[in-house]
Formats: C-alpha cells, sequence, structure tokens
C-alpha cells in the first residue's frame, strides 16, 4: 500500500529551474538569515551546526517533533525523524530539529495533570511557530503521536500559512490476553469491573501489563487515529502514511517519503491553506463520522479554522455528520482497532467509499495527487470486514451530534457510535468536578435511569476542559448501561455510551449548566436537536453567582484568562470567530 518516493534527480531538477527562473526561491524565507555579509555571524552559528556553503542555498526545513520517553505513544518518534532527514538531504533540503512537549492522556486520566492536556495543544502550537518564525525556516514537517500534538501541528501551520505538513508515528499494535485482543479502552473498563469485585487484582495486573505491547499511540479510532485520519484526508498529511502502525518496517519508507514532499511543497510554493480550506475540513469532518471517530475531533477541527481564518464551526461538523453514515466498525463502538483498518485498505478504502458515494469533494493534498487519485489507488483486503459500503453502513446515521437547549444554548456534542438510543430523560446528580463524579459511580451512588452531571470542567472551568473518562468507563466495567452523561468538559475517544460534552456556555462563565439542581429531569432528544432540563432557570438566575474559580498559576492562569468557549474550539488566539447560533443553524437547514 506504500507508494514510491520520487527520485531525487528530479527534485534537484526542480529546485534548479526554481533558481534559473527568476521566481521565487526555495529557501526565500531564510536567506534572511543566511545571506548577505550582514548575516556573517548567522553563517557562523550555523556552520558551527554542520552547514557549508553548498547548503546555504538550501531550504531550511524544520522538523518539529513531539518525541519523549514517557509514552508508547511518542518514544519512538526520534527514529522516525531519522527518515524524515534522510527524505529531506536526498530531495536537497537541509533539515533544521526542534522537539517539542507532549502530555500523555491515558497517563493523566482522572488526575490534575489532565487539566494540563488541552492546554498543551496551545502550547505545542505556539512553539512550532516560535521555532520556525524564530529562525526563518522555509518549511515545517510536524512529527506528532498522542491526542493533542496532531491538531496542534495543524493549527500553527494554519497560522503560519508556510509550506508543511504532518507526520503521525502510527497506532499501536492490540495486546493480547490468551487469544483475545485487547487495547487501553479495556483497562479503564477493567478497574470498574475491580470496583465491584467482577476483577480481582490479578485480573487487573493482567490487562494493565498487556493493553500496551509497545510503540504506537491509543490503539482504537480514538483521538489520535480519529484525527490521524481528519488530516489525511483534509490533505495536511500524505494518504497512507499516518495509516502505518508505528512498528510496521514499512514506517522507514513513509518517514523518507514525507521528507522529500515537504522539500517539493517548499520548492512549489504550497503553503499549508491551499490544504485547509473548508471544504476540506468538511471532507475532515465527514470521515471522522464515516469512522466513528472521536467527538474531540469536533473541537479540534473548528480550531484548525479559527487559526485559518475560515468560517467553519460545529455546526459544520453536525451537517458534515448528517451527511455521513458511519461505514468503519472500529472501537470503542466497534470491534476493531486501527491496525485492522490498515490491514483492510486503510485511510484510501475509507475515502475512496466516501468519494464514490458523493460524500466528500476533490481537493488538493500533500503528496501533490489530488485526493481523489489517492483514493483511486485503494487496495482493498479480500474478505476485510472492517469498512462496509456506504449504502450498508455499520450505523445509518453519523458517529456525532451538536445539540442545543436550555442547558446548552452554543451547543454540546454527543456520540452516537456504541448505542442505538435516541432519547433520555431522567433526574440529574449533579457533580462539581471530575473526582466527585468518579467516587458517586465506584461507590453506587449513581446508576440506571440518571442523568449525571458534571460540570466546572470547561476550557476556563478546569482550567483545561478535562476528559471523563474515567467516569465513562467505571460505569461500563460496573455494567451499568441505562445512564446518560453530560458535562462542560470533553470525552476520551475511547468513551462510549450516551454521552454529551463540550456544553457551552461552561459553568465557570455562568452557563446554564450551572443552575442544574440534583433532582431537575433532563430530556436529551438526538432527533430533535435538544438538551433541556424542566427547571425555571431563569428564576434561579436572580442572585446567582459561579463557583468561585479553583486556583490556577502560571500557564494554567494565562490559559484560564485567554481561553474560548468549546464552541469556538477553545482556542487562545485573540479574537475567535463567534460561536455558532440558532440563527446559523436555521440558515443551514434552509439551504
Amino acid at each position: 500500500m506504500l507508494r514510491a518516493v520520487r527520485n531525487t534527480p528530479e527534485t534537484t531538477s526542480l529546485m534548479t529551474q526554481n533558481f534559473t527562473s527568476g521566481s521565487r526561491p526555495p529557501n526565500a524565507r531564510s536567506r534572511a538569515v543566511t545571506a548577505g555579509p550582514n548575516r556573517a555571524a548567522a553563517r557562523s552559528y550555523l556552520r558551527a551546526a554542520g552547514m557549508q556553503d553548498a547548503d546555504f542555498d538550501k531550504p531550511m526545513i524544520a522538523i518539529v517533533n513531539t518525541w519523549s520517553s514517557v509514552t508508547p505513544c511518542n518514544m519512538h518518534l526520534d527514529r522516525l525523524a531519522h527518515d524524515v532527514r534522510a527524505g529531506i538531504r536526498a530531495a536537497g533540503g537541509w533539515p533544521v530539529d526542534f522537539n517539542t512537549i507532549v502530555v500523555t492522556d491515558g497517563i493523566s486520566m482522572g488526575t490534575a495533570g489532565m487539566k494540563a492536556s488541552l492546554i498543551s495543544r496551545e502550547i505545542v502550537a505556539d512553539s512550532i511557530e516560535l521555532a520556525v518564525e524564530g529562525h526563518q525556516l522555509d518549511g515545517v514537517i510536524c512529527i506528532v503521536g498522542c491526542d493533542k500534538t496532531i491538531p496542534a501541528a495543524a493549527m500553527a501551520l494554519a497560522r503560519m500559512d508556510i509550506p508543511g505538513l504532518v507526520y503521525y508515528g502510527g497506532t499501536i499494535l492490540p495486546g493480547q490476553i490468551g487469544t483475545r485482543e485487547v487495547s487501553v479502552q479495556d483497562i479503564f473498563e477493567a478497574i470498574g469491573a475491580h470496583a465491584v469485585g467482577a476483577l480481582d487484582d490479578a485480573g487487573l495486573k493482567a490487562v494493565e501489563s498487556a493493553v500496551c505491547p509497545g510503540a504506537g499511540a491509543c490503539g482504537g479510532q480514538f483521538t489520535a487515529n480519529t484525527m490521524a485520519m481528519a488530516l489525511s484526508v483534509m490533505g495536511l498529511s500524505p494518504m497512507g502514511s499516518n495509516d502505518v502502525p508505528a512498528v510496521d518496517p514499512g514506517k522507514a519508507a513513509e518517514g523518507e517519503r514525507c521528507g522529500r514532499l515537504i522539500v517539493e511543497r517548499v520548492i512549489a510554493g504550497d503553503s499549508a491553506r491551499k490544504y485547509i480550506t473548508r471544504a476540506s475540513l468538511k471532507n475532515a469532518a465527514a470521515a471522522v463520522s464515516a469512522s466513528g471517530g472521536s467527538t474531540n475531533a469536533v473541537m479540534h477541527l473548528t480550531a484548525i479554522a479559527a487559526e485559518a481564518g475560515i468560517a467553519f464551526g460545529v455546526e459544520d461538523c453536525h451537517q458534515a455528520s448528517v451527511e455521513t453514515p458511519v461505514i468503519c466498525d472500529l472501537k470503542p463502538g466497534g470491534r476493531f482497532l486501527a491496525s485492522h483498518l490498515f490491514a483492510a485498505g486503510g485511510t484510501r478504502l475509507v475515502t475512496q467509499r466516501l468519494a464514490a458515494a458523493g460524500k466528500i469533494v476533490n481537493a488538493p493534498t500533500v503528496s501533490g495527487r489530488s485526493l481523489f487519485a489517492e483514493a483511486a489507488e485503494a487496495e482493498e483486503a479480500p474478505g476485510q470486514q472492517v469498512v462496509a459500503a456506504v449504502d450498508t453502513p455499520v450505523m445509518t446515521r453519523g458517529s456525532y451530534a451538536v445539540l442545543y437547549g436550555d442547558v446548552a444554548p452554543d451547543g454540546a456534542v454527543i456520540k452516537l457510535t456504541g448505542h442505538k438510543v435516541d432519547r433520555f430523560e431522567g433526574p440529574a446528580c449533579v457533580f462539581d468536578g471530575e473526582e466527585e463524579a468518579f467516587h458517586a459511580v465506584q461507590d453506587g451512588s449513581v446508576g440506571e435511569g440518571d442523568v449525571i452531571v458534571i460540570r466546572y470542567e470547561g476550557p476556563k472551568g478546569g482550567p483545561g476542559m478535562r476528559e471523563m473518562l474515567q467516569v465513562t468507563a467505571a460505569l461500563k466495567g460496573r455494567g451499568v448501561h441505562d445512564v446518560a452523561l453530560i458535562t462542560d468538559g470533553r470525552f476520551s475517544g475511547a468513551s462510549y455510551g450516551f454521552v454529551a460534552g463540550h456544553v457551552s456556555p461552561e459553568a465557570a462563565v455562568g452557563g446554564p449548566i450551572a443552575l442544574i439542581r440534583d433532582g431537575d429531569r433532563i430530556t436529551i432528544d438526538v432527533t430533535a436537536r435538544t438538551i433541556d432540563v424542566d427547571a425555571d432557570l431563569t428564576a434561579r438566575r436572580t442572585g446567582f453567582t459561579p463557583k468561585a474559580a479553583s486556583p490556577a498559576h502560571g500557564v494554567f492562569a494565562k490559559y484560564r484568562a485567554a481561553v474560548a468557549s468549546a464552541a469556538q474550539g477553545a482556542v487562545t488566539i485573540p479574537n475567535p470567530p463567534p460561536a455558532q447560533t440558532r440563527a446559523d443553524i436555521k440558515a443551514h437547514e434552509d439551504a
């Protein structure tokens, strides 16, 4: 399924043509640092770092790596950089390495550390921008792994609008317990089973020891694999590169291909916003729906659009889901993992299905070929069961929806995979934070028929908008099924059930979710697209003040001061686009 990389002579010839034709040279940006007598001091530093006379005429390419030894998602990315460097050099470029951070959701989940996760998205984007702009580099390739590093890379490229691409380190392979394949989803659910005595200490340790067998990001269609697919369909990652698992032998060739491609994009002058468009964002949202992907993608795609200055919001994501049924039988709601999708035909096969059904439109990609040309090369494995046809889908509806109502005037995102529920009504069990809710689930204080409300976990309230995987997995592990959960926080891509997150406005800014009381009847109706509460919230607002903000210092305080609502992508850039309103919804319905 790997495409051959292009030959070096073609690239070198094209570079020479650009120099001799008088057009903008491929090192136009870096010449501000390297060219002329006045830049002798800068060249002296670069010579010490290995550059020689001929190298100053080459485009300088930033390799921004999110390598870290703390997590399997990113622990192999330093090795991948070797292949990327080789590709850049072979294509006539000069590679320059930087490193930035990662905050690993799986480790921080359920702790105060999880507040750092979404904040890290902004820090990664900012650090990419600062490294590249500070040295006036000509192009950038971002090597990414765990969840937030993927959208962060796209946000930085959208912001700078220079030639760039994103290269994902790949999925982890399944773990094994006997003949059963397992993923990280299983360990969070095992914690709940252990709490009710359905799994003993030895059983819990067996799951703990098996679910992460080596390098790679979480194996289901959780947030990392969802966003990796989204960027491939958006055109910002080369089709096929992100699909190859972390430890697959083909990963080296893909790294070299990505290195060559970024030099080609610099020579061609193709900046990031050639690929990040309203049409490509809609394509990405459709792919998220088709794959049964993470609801976090709604916020991340909205954030990428905001950075690019494109009018694209949560309602656009909803419409893409309405139009695109689920055709991938992937966890958390389905049977298979991302490695199985790779073997079945990968993102190319999904894209081919969507293109043939008219669910996406053709667009350029960083491979230099169109999206539909890439999709045409899909090779479907005989007898594969991972990807269905669009006319016989896994689910006839999309994988997520955006709801509005008394509780969420600016919207909430509900996950539709893994269950067949369209409507839920029940009494509210209200918790001011994830820990309270988790302990109540573990001690059996909440259960069948309840609507769990977790608030003050939004972007400002956290600060940082934690994921509620610990709570949803505990419910599953305890065998509690007839329950709903709403929050102004987020859900992990591994969460499933009747759960609605990103409730906006959040409690910390006085959103209606802050006014809900224990016992209030909450109704969530997917068909009607409503999430309402049977209470006089207007009367309750008289004299109401939100709960005092939790202490925040340093980067957490800066984030709280700057962050926009989840309905605006939870970005920290000045003047983000406004949240979509009910009038926007009506306009979509009339169109």
